[in-house]
């Protein structure tokens, strides 16, 4: 069966992720029914890390928010198997061990040293032009972005297809 893919359309254009179910079966369902209910939609990256990573998923916009389809946080799906090789990487992230609910990353460039320390359940398959973008932006010295990165919408790759 192929693997599910969601779409992101943001204030800095549109891009789609790949998620890896077989590896991260819970961070996927998570992130799929998160961007099926609309959790998403309104949301902004509040934190921009240029050449590492941009952070969002969190419905507070503080990074201190969010939650899980499975109620509070759940527990790290860690593989040998994938690493942060390189940019594009989809990520939980946490604040510790088995802290995941609905903030997640994604890397701007190789990000070795996370490796073994958060779940990683997809990759960018498209869009990726829309990311360096995002990575760029010019950022507060908290990395909060001067320019607001807000998502329109999170929904699944398919439902798009089906309306073109």
């Amino acid at each position: 069966m192929a693997n599910p893919h969601m779409t992101f359309d943001t204030s800095a254009g549109s891009f789609t992720v790949e998620l890896y179910n077989q590896h991260a079966p819970n961070a996927c369902h998570n992130f799929q029914e998160l961007c099926k209910s609309g959790y998403y939609n309104g949301t902004i990256f509040h934190r921009v890390i240029r050449d590492f990573m941009i952070q969002g998923g969190d419905p507070t916009g503080t990074g201190r928010g969010g939650e899980s389809i499975f109620g509070g946080k759940f527990g790290d799906e860690v593989t040998r198997e994938l690493k942060h090789t390189g940019a594009g990487i989809l990520c939980m992230a946490n604040s510790g061990p088995n802290t995941n609910g609905s903030q997640f990353y994604l890397t701007l460039a190789p990000t070795p040293w996370l490796d073994g320390k958060h779940t990683i359940f997809g990759r960018v398959s498209s869009g990726m032009k829309t990311i360096q973008r995002m990575g760029a932006v010019a950022c507060d010295q908290g990395d909060r972005p001067l320019t607001e990165i807000k998502v329109h919408r999170a929904f699944p790759a398919e439902q798009m297809m089906l309306t073109n």
